[in-house]
């Protein structure tokens, strides 16, 4: 195979094929390592700007003196989001939960740059699981600590709150998911959500509907393939109490 192009995992799932692959870039020279599901492309090395401002944005609404956060990632992909976590001090523990357990076996293996460090690190727990159901479920996100509380639920998975990955995620962008989510959080805590689409008034709505402070960011960054600016948004909110 081309040293320009490299299929590093290729496995059928419940979901689709998935694959993960690594490519040079021919203007920087650097490795991307990309992640595709069927002919869909879910994740680039090149695209990281929003799963970053995800972790930021969310645990930002948190207060900056409080430590020993407990957080939870839905969605391990690349593994940025949950990085982004781990480098904040103040966080003490990070739940990641991945429907695929082939996405966690690659970090496990150090297959992707920030695998090893991400399964290396004490403070982080990679676990295979369904995130919607668990969030629907009254024993809550930790099926070892049912019941258990978090400070934070960082949410990178679907592609919006429209365009999501299966049908059954859609129920947890109602009122009703939403307020099952919410009772999973401490008082102040934080709810934040990734999307690739422009900001939806509707969902912000609803957001509004069921907590007690919510916002959409959006990011801007570049878009080396297309030329020019791109753009996610990040939802974050907020339950009462806290602050």
């Amino acid at each position: 195979m081309s040293a320009r192009f490299q299929e590093i995992d290729w496995r059928p799932t419940p979901m689709g094929d998935i694959s993960l692959r690594r490519r040079r870039d021919p203007a920087s020279g650097e490795d991307v390592y990309e992640v595709k599901l069927g002919d869909e492309f879910l994740m680039s090395s090149l695209f990281t700007a929003g799963e970053i401002a995800l972790t930021r944005l969310g645990l930002g609404e948190l207060p900056a003196g409080q430590g020993g956060l407990d957080v939870v990632v839905g969605g391990l992909g690349l593994g940025y989001t949950a990085r982004a976590a781990l480098d904040d001090p103040r966080v003490g523990t990070l739940t990641v939960i991945d429907a695929l357990g082939e996405v966690i076996e690659w970090h496990r293996r150090g297959l992707v740059p920030l695998g090893a460090g991400l399964a290396g690190d004490p403070r982080c727990r990679l676990v295979r699981g369904d995130f919607f159901a668990l969030a629907a479920d009254p024993g809550g996100l930790d099926p070892e600590a049912p019941g258990r509380r978090f400070h934070a639920v960082l949410l990178d998975v679907d592609h919006s709150p429209r365009h999501v990955l299966h049908p059954r995620h859609a129920a947890l962008y109602t009122p009703g998911g939403l307020r099952a989510l919410a009772a999973l959080l401490h008082p102040g805590g934080v709810f934040a959500l990734w999307s690739n689409d422009p900001l939806d008034a509707d969902f912000s709505a609803v957001l509004g509907a069921v907590f007690a402070r919510s916002a959409a960011h959006v990011v801007d960054f570049d878009n080396p393939l297309q030329g020019g600016r791109a753009t996610n948004t990040v939802y974050v909110a907020t339950t009462e109490g806290g602050r």
